[in-house]
């Protein structure tokens, strides 16, 4: 993303820019890995014809990053490259893309979130008007679903000829949803529906006082920019002392402004932006600058932190958020 670029992978494979059939591609990769498996054959061959050929200057891009929990969204600036003085090996097989936007997944509907967790690291959605609703996820920062929609909406963004066998893995994905995300998707649906505005913070401040702070808690209303107030100690005056701002929508570059002035004059150690929607690209960069002052929990964050706190949290709060916990092997 820094770079502006999307695809890597496949470091065995040589450099395709002059490949220009599919069975140039399939022939390649069937030297490189062998035919015993046709499966793996088909599908990288669909893959990379893809990357190569089918991915044009102003398609969308959408990648899912599983560390940050979100999805980040952008928009091809040049076909394939291979970037052969690359000294990742991994960074090779690339398209130019202007990386425009990220979205926390709680932006996006469930059936969306199934589809993008196709089996495949390069496919093209057509289910459920997945084209149409991720431009709009892009544009206005909401999944509008598949009813809301009009008829007639585009689709799919790839045209593909229908004797490609090969483009099935690309366009029909199998789609093999990861138990642990579904999990933690159900959680943040049913945490945005119990703890909307105010109630949010109040589960922020439970979660502060499970870890073992003592909090207090704004009222709702006009709060001068302090949700809450946290520290250490039996009167809570001992360190860190914290200044915690909770925000629903996405946080701007104006309130790590705020925030980092409330840290100063509120003689606190450090700044919390809680932040369901997460932050936008200036509040990030802005972050960057104030590591050692600023801490960002975003939906993922606060899901981890009521995870881990469960058992200590109110009964109320457990009532409106009934969770348990299970066991299972691990693939």
């Amino acid at each position: 993303m820094d770079n502006g670029w999307s695809g890597g992978g496949w470091t065995e494979i040589p450099d395709l820019t002059n490949v220009r059939t599919r069975a140039d591609i399939e022939e390649i990769v069937a030297a490189t890995f062998g035919t015993e498996s046709p499966g793996l054959v088909t599908t990288y061959t669909g893959q990379l014809y893809a990357l190569r050929h089918r991915m044009e200057v102003g398609d969308i891009v959408v990648m899912p990053r599983k560390t940050a929990k979100d999805l980040a969204f952008g928009r091809i600036t040049s076909t394939y490259q291979y970037l052969a003085e690359e000294a990742d090996p991994s960074r090779r097989h690339v398209v130019g893309v202007d990386w425009q936007e990220t979205l926390p997944r709680t932006a996006v509907k469930q059936d969306l979130l199934y589809t993008l967790g196709g089996a495949t690291s390069i496919f093209s959605p057509s289910r459920n008007k997945a084209v149409a609703r991720l431009e709009h996820l892009m544009v206005h920062g909401t999944d509008p679903g598949t009813t809301a929609l009009r008829t007639g909406t585009a689709s799919t963004t790839w045209s593909s000829d229908p004797s490609d066998e090969g483009d099935a893995v690309v366009d029909e994905p199998e789609t093999t949803p990861d138990i642990v995300e579904v999990a933690a998707d159900e959680i943040a649906t049913k945490i945005g529906e119990e703890f909307a505005g105010h109630d949010l913070a109040h589960l922020v401040a439970v979660v502060l006082e499970a870890e073992g702070f003592e909090v207090i808690e704004s009222p709702p209303g006009a709060d001068g920019g302090v949700d809450i107030l946290a520290g250490r100690g039996l009167l809570g005056l001992e360190s860190p002392k914290i200044v915690v701002q909770v925000k629903t929508p996405q946080v701007g570059s104006e309130v790590i402004s705020q925030l980092t002035g409330l840290v100063a004059s509120q003689g606190a150690d450090y700044g919390l932006i809680a932040t369901w929607a997460g932050l936008s690209k200036p509040a990030r960069d802005a972050v960057k600058h104030q590591r050692f002052k600023i801490k960002v929990w975003e939906s993922a964050d606060i899901i981890e932190a009521v995870q881990n706190n469960y058992e200590k949290l109110p009964d109320d709060v457990r009532l409106r958020l009934p969770l348990q916990r299970v066991w299972m092997v691990a693939r």
